[in-house]
């Protein structure tokens, strides 16, 4: 009734099973605990400044890579593409960001973050570093560098994107 997964290979060994790996080994489990700990820490600060977590990571893209194209926000921002849509209206509203169509391609529209949101983003920053640095306390800057690294490598193995 529990039987082990067999090789298709018989030289090439059966991948394990979650519960023989175990959550706490799980790199994909780790990650989403990480981030939703780190979500959750920045939720207060982000509340007050009338964000949400898909406002706060458009915002945070667009103050390093202003005006890009939706689709590219999007992918950067780790966002759907629907959740990214009514999260701009909502920053575009607050006068927080503003979108441009491109002159040389109606169909693409770019985005813009305002000095307002430049102003919010700038006062989350801090408890964003904050969180950042907590994150990686008792790490090494040697490990630290080796293990984002990793997660750039671990990104590319699995990007769909060219960007």
């Amino acid at each position: 009734m529990n039987e082990q997964p067999k090789a298709i290979d018989e030289n090439v060994p059966a991948t394990p099973r979650l519960g023989e790996i175990g959550l706490q080994n799980f790199a994909p489990y780790l990650m989403n605990r990480i981030m939703g700990r780190y979500n959750a820490s920045l939720r207060d600060e982000m509340a007050a400044l009338g964000l949400t977590t898909p406002k706060m990571r458009a915002l945070a893209v667009l103050s390093v890579m202003d005006g890009i194209q939706i689709r590219k926000l999007a992918v950067y921002a780790v966002v759907e593409q629907s959740t990214l849509s009514r999260a701009l209206d909502s920053l575009v509203a607050d006068g927080l960001a503003r979108r441009e169509t491109d002159p040389g391609d109606s169909r693409a529209v770019h985005v813009y973050i305002t000095d307002a949101g430049r102003t919010a983003f700038e006062t989350l920053w801090p408890h964003m570093a904050q969180s950042y640095s907590q994150m990686f306390a008792g790490i090494s800057g040697a490990e630290r560098q080796a293990f984002v690294g990793t997660l750039q490598k671990i990104l590319s193995n699995i990007r769909k994107h060219d960007f």
